[in-house]
């Protein structure tokens, strides 16, 4: 399927709402494949503006076509951080517009995914192994959530459930990757959404200032090179780390997924890459990472 074609699917799906988005039939790329292990992703979310982005819109379409169909996904998005790990709703509910000043349209975005109740379930039973408490809500997706799945289950046919951010404290965030590891033989794919540079202030300044592509690509190598200890301690050794981060909820969802795949088994690659021109700026990665 082309990308223009993947991205009349995906708009008609935001901007129709969820009667349309039930009716959409999507053909995936491919057959849908079956494997012993999901994989786990970081994906650069983007704002609701996203939507309106053909390229990246295909691009997480083609991420979506790519894997193999998931039971379900347990996201953890940049946009919910509450102590204890707190679980969003287990049904259907409506979405949790968490942004401000944006034409009515993005109000009206629907994404009316299953709940994923078992899953919860499970997701609880993990983590008190490790005597780690968990809470419930009623929240909706954010859009750190629902932007990127719509993009790559426009359908809404794959159980979600939400698991906010305990805390922004690295080692406790990668803990907590390593206790949601069983997930993936269990056919769930774990999601972090983040952004890998994330400054607003450069939000509508033109080019791509370099600590941004020194930053994303010192993250890229440490990734790849699976240096745990150097990706824990990131503000203090990615270079100009406190200007692409000057608050760092956005990157340690990485941190969470490469928890989840801490091994060699898993190849890291980078199914996204490049900087969003935001207003004219290039100074927000969209590298996005698949680890497995």
């Amino acid at each position: 399927m082309r990308r223009r074609e993947l991205f009349q699917i995906v708009a008609a799906a935001a901007w129709a709402g969820s009667e349309a988005c039930a009716r959409t039939e999507v053909k995936r790329m491919s057959e849908p494949k079956t494997a012993a292990k999901m994989p786990v992703l970081f994906l650069a979310h983007g704002a609701p503006v996203l939507l309106d982005d053909p390229e990246w819109v295909g691009e997480l379409a083609a991420v979506g076509a790519e894997l193999p169909r998931p039971k379900a996904v347990l996201m953890l998005s940049a946009h919910w951080e509450k102590r204890p790990a707190t679980f969003g709703a287990t049904r259907p509910v409506p979405l949790y517009y968490d942004f401000y000043g944006f034409p009515e349209r993005y109000y009206q975005v629907k994404y009316p995914a299953p709940g994923a109740p078992e899953l919860a379930e499970r997701v609880r039973s993990l983590l008190a192994e490790r005597s780690l408490p968990v809470a419930e809500s009623e929240r909706g997706l954010d859009h750190g959530a629902y932007v990127p799945l719509l993009c790559m289950y426009p359908r809404a046919d794959v159980p979600v459930l939400q698991l906010s951010l305990p805390s922004l404290d690295p080692k406790e965030l990668f803990a907590l990757g390593q206790a949601l590891a069983p997930l993936r033989d269990e056919g769930v794919l774990i999601i972090g959404s983040g952004f890998l540079t994330h400054n607003m202030r450069f939000a509508f300044r033109p080019g791509t200032p370099a600590w941004a592509s020194e930053f994303d690509a010192w993250a890229a190598d440490v990734l790849v090179r699976r240096d745990h200890d150097a990706l824990l301690d990131f503000l203090e050794r990615g270079p100009a780390a406190r200007v692409a981060l000057p608050t760092t909820e956005h990157f340690v969802p990485v941190i969470v997924a490469a928890g989840a795949a801490p091994n060699a088994s898993d190849p890291i690659s980078f199914p996204i890459t490049g900087f969003w021109d935001a207003g004219g700026s290039g100074a927000f990665t969209r590298r996005s990472v698949r680890f497995g």
